[in-house]
C-alpha cells in the first residue's frame, strides 16, 4: 500500500523534528566506539557501556533542558515539561538501539565484534548522510545541495569512524 503525500510529509516531519537528537546520538555512538578500542573483546560489556553511556547523556540532556526551561521561564517543573524535554532528547537514545543490538548479537556469537563495530558505524554514518541530504533538500529543494549536505554530514561520520582505526 503506497503512502499518501500527507503521510509521507508527516513521516519526514517526525524525522526532521528528531534531527537534533539523531545527529547528537550518532556522533555520540561513533565517539564511544572510538574509545572502545581496536577489537572490543567483551561485546556484552561494550553493549552495556554503549547503551548506558548514551542513556546517561540523554538523561542529562533532558534534565538540563528541563531545568534550564524552568529557570528561564520561572515555571514549576511539571509532568508536561518533563515529557517535552524527554520527547526532544529521546531520539538521541534511539540511535544507540541498533548498535547495542549488534554488540549483543556479537556477545552470543551471531556476529564478530569487528562486524558489530562496522555495522554500528554504518548505521550512524547512514543516519548522518540521510540528515545531511534532507537538510540540503529542505533548504534549497534541489539535488546538488542535498548531495553536498549528505557529503558534509556523512563525511563527519566517516571521519569519526576512520579516527577509530587511525588511533587504534
Amino acid at each position: 500500500m503506497a503512502k499518501t503525500a500527507s503521510e509521507s510529509s508527516s513521516s519526514w516531519q517526525r524525522f526532521d523534528n528528531a534531527a537534533f537528537g539523531i545527529i547528537y546520538g550518532a556522533i555520540m555512538v561513533l565517539s564511544i566506539l572510538m574509545a572502545a578500542g581496536d577489537h572490543p573483546e567483551a561485546p556484552g560489556k561494550t553493549a552495556a557501556v554503549l547503551f548506558g553511556s548514551v542513556l546517561a547523556i540523554t538523561l542529562a540532556k533532558a534534565f538540563a533542558e528541563l531545568m534550564a526551561n524552568a529557570l528561564s521561564k520561572g515555571e514549576r517543573l511539571s509532568r508536561q515539561a518533563w515529557r517535552a524535554a524527554w520527547h526532544h532528547s529521546s531520539p538521541t537514545l534511539a540511535v544507540a538501539n541498533l548498535p547495542t543490538l549488534f554488540f549483543l548479537a556479537a556477545a552470543i556469537g551471531w556476529l564478530s565484534a569487528e562486524m558489530a563495530v562496522f555495522l554500528s558505524q554504518g548505521v550512524c554514518v547512514g543516519l548522518l548522510l540521510i540528515l545531511g541530504a534532507r537538510a540540503g533538500w529542505v533548504i534549497d529543494g534541489r539535488v546538488l545541495p542535498a548531495v553536498l549536505g549528505a557529503a558534509f554530514a556523512g563525511g563527519l561520520g566517516i571521519a569519526l569512524a576512520a579516527m577509530k582505526f587511525v588511533i587504534h
